[in-house]
């Protein structure tokens, strides 16, 4: 099998999500045991038991706020106590409060503070903790969803006369959490622990006709991404063919940078 990833236990935070629940199908069907970490019990169980239905005892709901040190340890006593081992951490969580994605000059400085140290300071805790119970295991995989905006300045031009933004929060969270990326892959590179990102593009998820026609004109072909675009760089940085990979944040984006 291409890319397997036979009975690697794989924690997916935010696996509720748009992303996260695409993730969580396509780990599973390579051969994955996920983990489907989560804030949202009653989707998380829901999606788990879907799941098991096709795969039997291939992924698991665990309640787990990235925000809260004593929730991520709670979930990780559980998860070592069940399956005496955690081969990766993807973190794709994206947590927000209510005044998340407002216009530049409508930001407030508190909502800027609190969604970064909701989004970034949760992987930052997030990682934290499981590079300590990867140090004790003597391996790990740390995989950070980050974005082509943490790459690039945002396209404004493409949002123009459209009810969206590009929120200047999200920009500084994914170019942040790049950097982290690097930070933590050379703190913890000599303890049999890599980190890597993975930056898609943009997603497809009901988007306005006239700005997938703009953003299709930056691109080599297709434009938007489908979560399925994505999935195969995801499984190749958890695969045993990725293992030198260490420090590298790999875009996906249709050529939407160049």
């Amino acid at each position: 099998m291409s890319q397997s990833l036979e009975d690697k236990v794989i924690v997916l935070t935010g696996a509720c999500g748009l992303l996260g629940q695409h993730f969580t199908t396509d780990l599973v069907e390579h051969g994955g045991i996920v983990i489907i970490a989560d804030v949202n019990q009653a989707m998380g169980l829901q999606l788990s038991a879907q799941i098991n239905d096709q795969h039997p005892a291939k992924s698991e709901f665990v309640y787990f706020d990235i925000c809260r040190k004593s929730s991520i340890n709670e979930a990780l006593a559980f998860i070592d106590k069940k399956y005496g081992k955690i081969d990766a951490l993807i973190n794709n969580a994206y947590p927000r409060n209510e005044n998340y994605g407002r216009k530049f000059f409508d930001v407030e400085y508190d909502d800027f503070c609190q969604n970064l140290n909701m989004n970034l300071g949760g992987y930052f805790l997030t990682s934290q903790q499981l590079a300590k119970y990867f140090i004790k295991q003597g391996y790990g995989n740390i995989i950070n969803i980050a974005s082509v905006y943490g790459v690039i300045a945002p396209k404004l031009e493409l949002y123009e006369n459209t009810e969206m933004t590009m929120p200047v929060e999200y920009a500084a969270i994914k170019s942040a959490l790049i950097h982290l990326t690097k930070y933590m892959a050379k703190q913890l590179k000599c303890n049999n622990i890599r980190v890597n990102s993975l930056s898609p593009g943009g997603i497809l998820d009901s988007q306005p006709d006239k700005f997938l026609a703009r953003y299709k004109k930056l691109c080599l072909s297709k434009g938007m991404l489908n979560p399925a675009d994505i999935s195969g760089s995801l499984r190749y940085l958890l695969a045993d063919e990725s293992r030198y990979v260490n420090g590298q944040n790999i875009i996906v984006d249709d050529g939407f940078t160049l």
